[in-house]
């Protein structure tokens, strides 16, 4: 009896290896295809409808049915729809500046984002809500700032604010500040500000397949430096005075002290990197409690070692911990080769999650042959999806119609 159990055994666990083999394991991105469409050999075709569109489309019900209309044309099945940018809400918000929402509604007589929505569903498209994290454009006067004061602001290491005509001095005939505000991630106030938004926003649009989050990083000027250890050859962001404080608080060194050497400047720059990803993780957890089947994405810089250095957008990270479902990482080229490079190295941290690449359309309005051209480039190179920056540029003469979908 003992031999014949010995016998039986090898066959038993070859059974249970077998099954292993044929049942992979599936990513909490394992469902993001829309329709009939299959990542790789089909990825899905995406759309940013950016809130200053010429075509205003959140401003009547004709205009979100042309929206739906070109993509159904366009073989398009996904939306990342702008619903809030610069501290203002294009949606029903008790939260932040919702006077861009009474325009629409006064406008258009409904609200469009409920309209577009239930529009989009029917023709099985997919929406996602597209919202600006930390940027607030120039708006000096954003309800956050309003609410907590300009301390919730990052600054570089002369403390001065991120938009290029505060504070300007000599060194700005040499590096080119981002022409906007940041918030400052390491501040829980801006935390707690974030998280009551995406609350809100999913609470009163309970239909939206997902958040899409943009400007989820540190802003960095024209050059740009690989690290805080060049603090003397650039400018660098992240101190802001509560993300100061927590820092000394948790490791005992002050960020702007002289006596920071190459190991402190690590601490430092891993310090900022964590409250990026502390902050979309806080979103992600947040989302997927309560709403379990909504997706969460970000758009990146495409670049890792620049995302990762320079902005402290750790996205590969993101990807490999599962706390988002994928990236749309912005390509906006039109180098052909370098967009090659780019999208074959960053497909190579997939991990958990997928990888979408954005196309710059707005580049190339003067030639169709280049964004065809570089369309099939990155289809071939097999992404999990192609999302196209953006909609009036690729509306222009049926551009994605006669020259992409045809391809």
């Amino acid at each position: 009896m003992e031999i014949l159990r010995s016998k039986k055994r090898p066959i038993f666990f070859g059974l249970i290896i077998l099954i292993i083999l044929l049942c992979p394991d599936r990513s909490p991105a394992e469902n993001l295809t829309t329709g009939d469409n299959t990542a790789l050999d089909n990825p899905n075709l995406g759309i940013w409808v950016t809130v200053f569109s010429e075509k205003k489309v959140l401003y009547s019900k004709e205009a979100a049915t042309d929206l739906i209309r070109f993509c159904k044309q366009s073989k398009i099945n996904e939306i990342y729809l702008q619903l809030y940018r610069a501290g203002q809400a294009y949606y029903d918000s008790k939260i932040s500046d919702r006077a861009k929402y009474e325009e629409i509604i006064q406008t258009a007589g409904v609200d469009t984002v409920e309209f577009l929505l239930k529009e989009a569903h029917k023709n099985r498209i997919k929406v996602f809500a597209w919202m600006n994290i930390l940027s607030l454009a120039q708006n000096k006067k954003a309800d956050i700032i309003a609410k907590y004061g300009r301390s919730i602001l990052t600054r570089d290491q002369y403390s001065r604010v991120s938009l290029r005509t505060e504070s300007a001095n000599d060194s700005d005939k040499y590096y080119l500040r981002d022409d906007q505000l940041f918030l400052e991630p390491g501040d829980p106030s801006v935390i707690e500000y974030n998280l009551s938004l995406i609350k809100e926003f999913i609470a009163g649009y309970p239909s939206i397949d997902g958040i899409h989050l943009d400007y989820i990083r540190y802003p960095f000027p024209v050059p740009f430096i690989p690290g805080s250890r060049f603090n003397k050859h650039g400018l660098t962001y992240g101190y802001g005075k509560k993300n100061i404080e927590r820092f000394i608080a948790k490791t005992g060194f002050s960020p702007l002290s002289k006596e920071m050497n190459t190991a402190a400047f690590l601490l430092w720059d891993n310090w900022k990197r964590r409250q990026i990803t502390d902050l979309v993780e806080k979103i992600s957890r947040t989302v997927r409690k309560n709403f379990p089947e909504k997706l969460i994405s970000c758009a990146v810089i495409p670049y890792l070692e620049r995302a990762y250095n320079t902005a402290f957008q750790d996205w590969a990270l993101w990807l490999e911990q599962g706390i988002v479902d994928y990236v749309v990482l912005m390509n906006y080229t039109r180098d052909q080769r370098l967009t090659q490079e780019t999208v074959s190295s960053a497909l190579a941290h997939r991990a958990k999650g997928k990888i979408f690449i954005g196309i710059g359309a707005y580049l190339m309005n003067d030639s169709r042959d280049v964004l065809s051209e570089q369309y099939k480039l990155i289809k071939k190179i097999n992404p999990d999806g192609i999302v196209f920056f953006q909609y009036d540029d690729m509306a222009v003469n049926n551009i994605l119609e006669k020259n992409i979908s045809a391809n």
